[in-house]
């Protein structure tokens, strides 16, 4: 099967890699992390202005309408330069999964703002008991004068902080763990009753903590969303994790491969040692196979199988990234677990991917439940 790009891809690739050329090194992403919000305002105009940040969503609303292909390609470029910007939580997960969902006049509201960067959503769904399940929702939606009363707290609003609303799921009947009666409504951050603490992640980014007490959500501020749409939208955002995830790896790979090339140890460099090279060997073909079942993926776009590929390729890369990361800490000694080099960054950042929104034991599980 040919996984060769086409010219539009090959374009998209080239657009994304010079963004990463012109604006990253390990030294410029550290002063990145440390704004406010854990990321860069100014690189994220920048990435509205050439099209990043509206390129999912779909073409009639101003976008690109990408495939998988086309989203993985963004996405690995941008693993490899180990970009902070949050483009898959803000735009691939919350913002298309806005747009789809939305009532034509709210939509028409914020999209524009959405597509350039000027503003941003979150997703805030997950919840403190929901213990790696995507269905866990005890936040209530109670109806009062024409629309709704929120009640109840989200925890976990990756890439929440400084975002211009939320998307909030909130349970209108039946009981948290049911699959039926739950609706998304967004949550300008603005909102009388909506308190929010902001905190780091584990790979410095930053989330936010909702705290939801009498907060009026007017009927217009209902999107057409349930627990399937919000679904459907984390297979999409999955798949973009696991392309980052990919591209970390690369990166961290050639890192050390350049690392050992050069550091000398005992009168040798350490990369001529055989038990080294072994260890190398194993973690490339980690890498090809993490490429092999995003390919799977990736084909399988569009098809009744996409779910079960994606729940197959991030299971898999989950803890094949880590232990790759591990190792790649391991070979650089002290050294690689610094602020000084990106082994210890990337580390962290494959930390966090494959542990949010679901550990791989569960990706497993899901994968497992898709196969029968």
């Amino acid at each position: 099967m040919n996984f060769d790009l086409s010219e539009d891809e090959e374009m998209l690739q080239a657009l994304t890699e010079r963004f990463v050329t012109n604006t990253y090194d390990h030294t410029t992403r550290r002063l990145f992390l440390a704004e406010p919000n854990g990321f860069s305002g100014k690189n994220w105009a920048l990435l509205g202005e050439l099209g990043l940040i509206a390129a999912p969503f779909p073409e009639e609303l101003g976008g690109l309408s990408l495939d998988a292909t086309g989203i993985a390609t963004i996405f690995e470029a941008l693993g490899r330069g180990m970009v902070v910007e949050p483009l898959a939580e803000a735009s691939v997960l919350a913002g298309s999964l806005f747009a789809r969902t939305a009532p034509e006049k709210l939509r028409d509201e914020w999209l524009d703002g959405l597509l350039t960067g000027e503003r941003r959503l979150a997703l805030a769904h997950a919840e403190a008991k929901a213990r790696d399940g995507l269905t866990w929702v005890e936040t209530a939606a109670l109806p009062e004068n024409g629309g709704y009363r929120l009640e109840g707290a989200k925890p976990y609003a990756v890439a929440g902080g400084g975002a211009d609303g939320y998307l909030v799921s909130a349970r209108l009947s039946g009981m948290p763990a049911d699959t039926e009666g739950v609706a998304l409504f967004l949550i300008p951050a603005d909102t009388p009753g909506l308190c929010r603490r902001e905190w780091p992640l584990a790979d410095g980014s930053i989330a936010a903590s909702l705290v939801l007490e009498g907060v009026s959500v007017p009927e217009s501020h209902r999107l057409d969303g349930d627990l399937a749409a919000i679904e459907e939208a984390q297979q999409v955002a999955a798949l973009a994790r696991c392309a980052e995830a990919l591209g970390i790896m690369e990166r961290l790979f050639h890192d050390t491969l350049d690392y050992l090339r050069t550091r000398d140890q005992f009168g040798a460099a350490l990369g001529s040692f055989q038990a080294i090279q072994h260890r190398m060997v194993a973690q490339y073909a980690a890498i090809e196979q993490s490429r092999a079942l995003l390919n799977l993926a990736l084909v399988s776009w569009g098809g009744d199988r996409f779910a079960e590929a994606v729940s197959g390729a991030r299971a898999w890369i989950s803890e094949a990234s880590i232990a790759l990361a591990h190792e790649m800490v391991q070979f650089h000694g002290g050294m690689g677990v610094t602020d000084e080099l990106a082994i210890g960054a990337g580390h962290k950042r494959l930390l966090v991917l494959s542990r949010w929104p679901e550990g791989p034991e569960a990706a497993l599980d899901r994968y497992a439940r898709l196969l029968n």
